[in-house]
């Protein structure tokens, strides 16, 4: 009788570790499948920054580290916080593409043109507007509100109601698995009239940001490195189309034919807002080529491309100027770049 208990408690260890073996593959299966979806979403091509981010995590601490890093923002651990630890990873990290303009940027009151002027613009396969505002102090980030939570973002012109502004168009790119992100969760840094909004000292962006001077800076640097220049309003997405006078080099980032958002600085400091319509029948849109020759038109000397597709938009005056290539109207955004009434 003894005998027979043992052999069946026995029976039963087998049975239970044979469960509990089966359980570990199940759930090591599930956590494999979760973990390509994850890396397909933060490498899809429609958001390159947030790809170049996981890359360079990727390389430092594996892509599960790397994908805990871009999804919590806890990329660091306590010993990797010193400051001998950070200065290796700011060693690493691409230099700013360019801080400095040709000349001394104007005040409103210098400039001879008009304060703001809007352009329409037309290409071979596309059309849009471009507003010139020669004031580069009334550029600003708005936000839609608390980024990063549950908090959905907002439609370009609900942000520029907010912020009593006379025109905006989208800036940074956001989570979107899918095509269904409320719009609240940006790629990359967000700062907005000196206030820190989003990102993470420690992670390299691609920006594009004025500093206190009224000076637009485009380039790779860390969040870190955003602080030290001073930057009062900032985003994030890219390519960079246009540095210290000379067209960068996006053969392998052009995108195709797409709506565009586009925004520049000449060298007299006057700002260029640049919104193509794409995807229409009338307006297929522009490569990342054909914006940043119409900046160059224009006087650019420093540019960056913003989101584009659906979230493309320009409102001015109260009203949207440009068409959305979504069916159902501009989207959800969490930030814009806003132009503030004259003074």
């Amino acid at each position: 009788m003894a005998k027979a208990r043992r052999q069946s408690n026995s029976n039963n260890y087998v049975t239970l570790g044979f469960r509990v073996l089966i359980l570990v593959i199940i759930a090591l299966l599930l956590a494999n499948s979760a973990r390509k979806k994850l890396e397909k979403v933060v490498t899809d091509e429609q958001y390159p920054t947030a790809a170049e981010q996981y890359t360079q995590l990727k390389a430092q601490k594996g892509s599960i580290r790397a994908l805990a890093a871009m999804l919590t923002g806890k990329g660091e651990s306590a010993d990797d916080t010193d400051d001998s630890r950070l200065s290796k990873r700011l060693n690493g990290a691409p230099e700013i593409a360019s801080v400095k303009l040709r000349a001394e940027v104007k005040s409103a009151d210098e400039a001879e043109e008009s304060a703001t002027e809007l352009i329409d613009v037309e290409g071979r396969y596309f059309r849009g507007k471009l507003l010139r505002i020669t004031d580069p102090s009334r550029v600003f980030i708005g936000v839609s509100g608390k980024l990063g939570g549950e908090e959905p973002g907002k439609k370009i012109e609900d942000i520029v109601k907010k912020y009593g502004a006379v025109a905006g168009v989208n800036a940074s790119g956001f989570d979107d698995p899918n095509g269904l992100g409320n719009g609240g969760t940006p790629l990359g840094l967000v700062i907005s009239q000196g206030e820190w909004q989003f990102g993470y000292d420690w992670m390299t962006y691609e920006v594009v940001g004025f500093d206190k001077k009224n000076k637009l800076h485009c380039g790779y640097m860390t969040g870190r490195q955003a602080r030290e220049l001073g930057l009062r309003d900032a985003a994030s997405f890219g390519p960079i189309l246009i540095s210290d006078g000379s067209k960068v080099n996006n053969a392998n980032r052009q995108g195709g034919y797409n709506p565009r958002t586009i925004i520049g600085q000449t060298d007299d400091g006057t700002v260029l807002l640049l919104v193509i319509e794409g995807r229409q029948i009338s307006s297929l849109g522009a490569t990342c080529d054909d914006a940043a020759e119409i900046m160059l038109k224009y006087g650019a000397v420093n540019a960056g491309n913003m989101d584009g597709g659906a979230s493309a938009v320009m409102i001015y005056n109260g009203e949207q100027i440009t068409l959305s290539s979504s069916l159902n109207g501009s989207r959800a955004v969490p930030d814009a770049w806003l132009i503030a009434p004259e003074q």
